[in-house]
């Protein structure tokens, strides 16, 4: 991906070693608006790792004006067994409340699904708080679909480590 520039005399990339902490500051920035200030454990080393590591799993585009990282979409490859073809989960779309309204955000999740058609990737998923009305409206502008017959479902903490404990119990039973 090229440089693309946007209104404000920002410009859209794709995220570069040096980026992890303004990479950082809008996940916390997300993490606060989702009501969940204390929630984010990543760190820089964490992110430079998983960016931009031997063998990189998590990608991001960014916005930066002036310097500063003003808006982040984060994402990793998914795959779908019915296509047979990858997709993009986007984990993280973040503006920052000074960059709203210029079309980052639209110039974010544009980029994406540019990448998507260009490695034929099959589609762009991610999940939004339904209580998150304006980014809502945004998607559905965007001919975005809500999947309502899904739910999603997660294990963590406790939870994740009882079930991987039970299976190490079922791989030591005889037969």
């Amino acid at each position: 991906m090229t440089l693309r520039h946007l209104a404000g005399d920002a410009v859209l990339r794709v995220a570069r070693p040096g980026d992890e902490l303004g990479i950082l500051a809008c996940i916390q920035a997300l993490a606060d608006y989702e009501r969940e200030p204390d929630a984010v454990e990543n760190t820089v080393e964490a992110l430079t790792a998983s960016l931009f590591g031997d063998e990189p799993r998590v990608f991001a585009h960014v916005v930066e004006q002036d310097g500063v990282i003003r808006g982040i979409a984060v994402w990793f490859l998914t795959y779908s067994t019915w296509t047979g073809r990858h997709g993009i989960w986007l984990e993280d779309l973040f503006v920052d409340e000074a960059g709203r309204g210029q079309g980052w955000g639209l110039a974010l999740i544009a980029a994406l699904a540019d990448v998507c058609v260009a490695r034929d990737y099959s589609r762009l998923e991610w999940t939004v708080l339904d209580w998150n009305e304006p980014s809502i409206a945004f998607y559905r502008s965007l001919g975005a679909q809500p999947q309502s017959e899904w739910t999603s479902q997660r294990l963590t903490g406790d939870a994740l480590a009882a079930l991987a404990r039970r299976a190490v119990e079922m791989s030591a039973r005889p037969e």
